[in-house]
């Protein structure tokens, strides 16, 4: 049998046979691993697996649930047992620590990574949006940036909420304006995650937790409050969880990331995955070229020239430089 993971704590998950919501527990059979894969995590919330039922597994006797009369379901004393973990079509990756070669899949097999980001309160951090941005390119997710909390953002912050757009958006990213408290922007993202499995990430304090209880007020993940101390968000999600939405589809709630390191990238592929200097490049007089020192370089020209902005280019000779630099 095959079910989705849509929750995972430590070494328990919850599994569901999406598009039903019919959630039970879960384990895993020994030390699941994928092959060549130095995850901590070898099962990720979006994750295609095969289970199966134990014979203990007690009958159902629910009416009116997903689950026939006198069929064996899992329980908490008697989980499924995940057996098989089902080939991904992508998925978002990270370093798990900033010195270590192990890396932690966010999630799998997602239709849109909406990457939530505040101009202010947390202030965005440019090298950390464009390491995720790069890794979403690397793993073929779509991504829509979010920019929350317009509502804050009065007439002192229309230059830099106009710079934003021009940044992103010049590189080929559309970028939604809401707001999680007044409801702007709302209804747009709404109806973009019908029908789609939608994973929506960023720092701790963006107010991931609040746009999704703003999308189904009949959801309540938890909501935090910014930390004066460093204007960084307290973390509040603390478990990888699918949620379904009553307008239908579902989104994946992740943890505030403080640090993102790529994974599996190598120092000569990386301007591969700025989807503004791909196209630039194919002016460059040499192949390969780094952007950096060649003579003739065309990504290097558009940077002169406004392009290619060069926000998103110091992020690239940043990922160049030091790869270990996560934030």
């Amino acid at each position: 049998m095959e079910a989705t993971v849509v929750k995972h704590t430590g070494s328990h998950y919850l599994l569901s046979s999406l598009p039903e919501w019919n959630l039970f527990p879960a384990v895993l059979r020994g030390k699941i691993r994928l092959k060549g894969s130095n995850a901590t995590n070898p099962v990720a919330v979006g994750d295609r697996v095969r289970y199966e039922i134990t014979p203990q597994a007690v009958p159902s006797d629910k009416s009116g649930g997903n689950d026939a009369p006198g069929q064996e379901v899992p329980t908490e004393q008697n989980p499924a047992v995940i057996t098989e973990i089902l080939p991904r079509r992508n998925y978002v990756i990270r370093r798990s620590t900033n010195l270590s070669r192990q890396s932690h899949i966010i999630a799998a097999n997602v239709d849109r990574a909406y990457i939530v980001v505040t101009i202010d309160f947390p202030e965005v951090k440019l090298p950390f949006l464009d390491r995720l941005l790069v890794t979403c390119e690397v793993y073929n997710v779509p991504v829509t940036i979010v920019l929350n909390k317009c509502d804050l953002y009065g007439e002192e912050y229309r230059d830099r909420v106009e710079v934003f757009h021009s940044i992103y958006e010049g590189a080929g990213y559309p970028v939604m304006d809401v707001s999680a408290v007044t409801g702007m922007g709302i209804d747009a993202i709404r109806d973009a995650c019908k029908g789609m499995v939608s994973l929506f990430s960023g720092v701790s304090g963006v107010g991931k937790s609040s746009l999704i209880r703003a999308l189904d007020p009949s959801l309540d993940p938890k909501v935090g409050e910014i930390s004066d101390a460093h204007l960084q968000g307290r973390h509040t999600t603390t478990f990888y969880e699918m949620y379904r939405l009553a307008s239908g589809g579902f989104i994946i709630d992740t943890p505030g990331i403080r640090g993102f390191g790529l994974v599996d990238l190598a120092r000569e592929e990386i301007a591969l995955y700025f989807p503004e200097m791909l196209k630039a490049s194919e002016g460059c007089r040499f192949t390969p070229c780094t952007h950096t020192h060649e003579p003739g370089c065309a990504v290097k020209a558009a940077v002169e020239d406004g392009t290619i902005s060069y926000e998103r280019y110091s992020s690239y000779l940043g990922m160049l430089e030091d790869e270990t630099k996560y934030r």
